[in-house]
């Protein structure tokens, strides 16, 4: 089988536990799989469908990637190295966000609790656009059911040693679609349209990761914010998750208050400008800040 390493940057800061404990949130997953403490997934490689087992290697240096079908061909390791350390921010260094930590009394203490974990990203533009457009408005379980109802109908599938692995959506297919063949699956009239038009938009290449490359920040906000479906928290979701940038920040976000609310032990959520006043000295830790807020809302790892 082939085997591809993929290098850890700062790996004294990088925890494989942390991160599978975080993708492990949600029975509805279809994307990935943890399986025996290794994460599997089905990726492109060489255009190629190719599913991989993620595993820690002998050095703290890297992670292992090992291909597990099909079998009896080499791909391309760099598409592999790239999608992962996407995926994982393998080339992130936390030292300067956690030793900001310990000057924010919301923050003091997340570095220590939950060391090691990355910023778990979503290599794919349109995943990264859409879920926020799917999660939008109700619970996160039955963001989730829509989800895996979307990838389920929608995505690319095959099954190896009776498992079924799929990728995202292509835009091209969603594109393809009427807004009435999302409504049978629970999907609102008004996200059915959207994600139908960010399709368009996405498989007609108005909107690329090469031109969400070169925009920066604010600009970058600015193209999303265009899209219909997508307001300040969709699009800085996606430059969160996507386009890694650390200003990204989600007042809006309701995991966000509730972390605020039970680290300060409020009455009640945080009003915005509160919630101002608390991420103003984020600045570029913004996306990690928030991110580990968010983590502290799951069950401790030894659970």
């Amino acid at each position: 089988m082939q085997k591809i390493k993929i290098p850890v940057n700062d790996p004294a800061n990088f925890s494989f536990q942390e991160c599978l404990h975080f993708l492990g949130r949600s029975d509805k997953e279809c994307l990935h799989y943890i399986v025996d403490g290794k994460l599997r997934r089905m990726v492109l490689a060489g255009g190629e469908p190719v599913v991989v087992e993620i595993a820690p290697g002998n050095d703290a240096a890297y992670l292992e990637a090992t291909v597990l079908a099909p079998v009896g061909i080499v791909f391309p390791e760099k598409d592999i190295q790239d999608f992962v350390t996407r995926w994982l921010h393998l080339d992130a260094d936390l030292r300067e966000f956690y030793d900001y930590t310990w000057t924010d009394p919301l923050l003091r203490g997340l570095a220590a609790e939950y060391r090691g974990l990355r910023l778990v990203g979503m290599p794919d533009l349109f995943e990264a656009i859409t879920w926020p457009i799917i999660g939008q408005q109700i619970n996160l379980s039955f963001a989730y059911t829509l989800r895996q109802r979307f990838i389920h109908h929608f995505g690319y599938h095959a099954s190896v040693d009776g498992t079924d692995y799929y990728l995202y959506p292509h835009p091209a297919v969603i594109a393809s679609l009427s807004p009435e063949a999302l409504t049978p699956m629970q999907f609102s009239r008004s996200k059915a349209l959207y994600l139908v038009e960010t399709a368009k938009v996405l498989a007609s290449g108005q909107l690329s990761e090469q031109t969400m490359a070169a925009l920066d920040y604010t600009a970058a906000r600015d193209r999303l914010v265009a899209l219909k479906g997508i307001g300040n928290w969709s699009a800085n979701y996606t430059l969160m998750k996507y386009s890694r940038f650390p200003q990204a920040v989600l007042l809006e976000d309701v995991g966000l208050q509730n972390a605020i609310r039970q680290r300060l032990q409020l009455p009640a959520k945080p009003s915005m400008a509160q919630l101002q006043e608390y991420a103003r000295p984020w600045q570029q830790h913004a996306a990690y800040a928030i991110f580990y807020l968010w983590r502290s809302l799951l069950p401790p790892l030894n659970v």
